[in-house]
């Protein structure tokens, strides 16, 4: 057949092609129709970020125990200038005084790994005792980044699925739906995972044509439970990994805010490189910055042998999105782990210890205002750091019903069902309480103390 014919015979059956399709694709393009979009952008987690958005705006004048964002009574706009000014001055002599070099370092785009990864590597040695090659580290816009350049990686075909502990981090489910990625839920445990359930989920995955390629995981104060693994179960989760043939997504805003003494991160027991490390500024170093990094030492092979690390190519999706992460934006950052030594352990003395007194206030008012069955069906979990907690009550926690309690009783919460993979509710709620002062938390539980007495009566028993 001719190219002319091979060309007619294309264009008969995408004419045929054409005439079974929907109504809504024919004609005029606009107005755009959702069902046309992302499937993502429908979905009950995108519903979900965007409701919790609106009801704090709806309300500015409740007490929110809904907003997991760092204190900000220690913001100061003058750090953001030293901490340019201590970057710009290790720069002048990192490059012996060439000005423009520090210039271009700073205000130019800068490498899509990252300008301050062998300051990020260093600060890893001294506080968590990992040991990384720089190269490893690829810098983001916020560790959300970190999760979706990871995610997209690993999806390399439609039976690539995650595994997470549910209930988990609401930033996750929607990561994995951005890149097509189905999540997998697995129980969680006193202990941070099932792993008994986490066994049978990845062999009925694996007897279903699917492929599990990792378990993603907050061992340290985890959102929204509030659970921190002890050494043990991290290194019992570690050799599950291992036999189940999964890398480890080890997600750890909170860790450093805990008891200096607590367990290792997993990275730092990780002796098989199986462990993917994503890692935020947000609540250390500077939340506005929006810098986050992901370290991914995992060797590739390929055709003709080794061909790199994982970060390699996690940079290659990141110079098609991002592209870079504001070099401005890093060097506040760097700013800081050089006036402390590479430590953000020792840069948040006063922020662990005002998080530590919120947690303690948070469960000593708990127990005032409902201990000894003062309200039968309510208990709650007791974290020993972090900035959550878990409500449970005796009625299901519904977004109507949160916005009843944030218009009549001036108090916000979080549904747990915004962590989950289902959207019916249940009857728990998160409170997060880091960005509180004392007199709000106060004031804060007395509102939430009457919504809660106020539906049990009417929920009955």
């Amino acid at each position: 057949m001719s190219s002319e014919g091979n060309e007619e015979h294309t264009v008969n059956n995408l004419s045929r092609g054409r005439s079974h399709t929907s109504d809504r694709s024919a004609g005029s393009s606009l107005p755009l129709d959702v069902r046309d979009l992302h499937s993502s952008l429908s979905s009950p987690v995108s519903m979900s970020m965007n409701f919790l958005n609106e009801v704090a705006q709806d309300y500015p004048d409740a007490v929110s125990f809904a907003a997991g964002r760092p204190f900000e009574g220690y913001f100061d706009l003058d750090d953001v200038h030293r901490y340019l000014d201590i970057y710009r001055t290790y720069l002048s002599e990192r490059f012996d005084g060439d000005e423009a070099k520090v210039r271009r370092t700073v205000m130019q785009y800068g490498r899509t790994k990252g300008v301050i990864h062998e300051l990020i590597a260093a600060h890893l040695a001294v506080d968590e005792g990992i040991t990384v090659d720089p190269e490893s580290v690829v810098v983001t816009v916020g560790c959300q980044e970190a999760l979706y350049l990871t995610l997209r990686a690993l999806r390399a075909t439609p039976e690539d699925v995650l595994l997470a502990v549910t209930p988990c981090y609401v930033g996750v489910h929607g990561a994995a739906q951005l890149v097509d990625m189905e999540l997998l839920p697995v129980r969680d445990s006193p202990a941070g995972v099932d792993l008994d359930d986490l066994a049978a989920v990845v062999r009925g995955a694996r007897e279903s044509g699917l492929r599990p390629r990792a378990l993603y995981l907050v061992p340290d104060f985890a959102n929204p439970t509030g659970v921190r693994m002890s050494r043990e179960d991290r290194l019992r989760t570690l050799r599950a990994a291992s036999e189940l043939g999964l890398l480890v997504l080890e997600d750890n805003p909170y860790g450093l805010l805990g008891d200096p003494e607590g367990p290792p991160t997993m990275k730092a027991l990780d002796t098989e490189q199986r462990v993917v490390y994503l890692g935020s500024f947000a609540k250390t170093g500077l939340a506005g910055a929006r810098v986050g990094y992901a370290v991914a030492d995992q060797p590739l092979t390929g055709p003709g042998g080794g061909s790199g690390l994982l970060a390699d190519e996690l940079a290659k999706i990141k110079s098609m999105t991002t592209v870079n992460t504001s070099p401005i934006a890093q060097a506040v950052i760097a700013g800081k782990l050089l006036e402390h030594g590479h430590s953000l352990r020792a840069a948040n003395v006063r922020e662990r210890e005002t998080y530590l007194e919120n947690l303690r206030l948070m469960l000593a008012g708990l127990a005032a205002r409902f201990g000894d069955g003062q309200v039968p069906g309510v208990s709650w979990n007791t974290p020993s750091g972090g900035f959550f907690l878990l409500l449970t009550v005796p009625f299901a926690t519904s977004d109507e019903l949160l916005e009843l309690s944030g218009g009549k009783h001036r108090v916000l919460w979080t549904p747990l069902h915004h962590f989950c993979t289902g959207s019916e509710p249940r009857s728990v709620m998160r409170l997060s309480f880091s960005h509180l002062l004392p007199a709000e938390i106060e004031e804060g539980l007395d509102r939430l103390a009457r919504f809660v007495r106020e539906q049990a009566a009417v929920s009955g028993p």
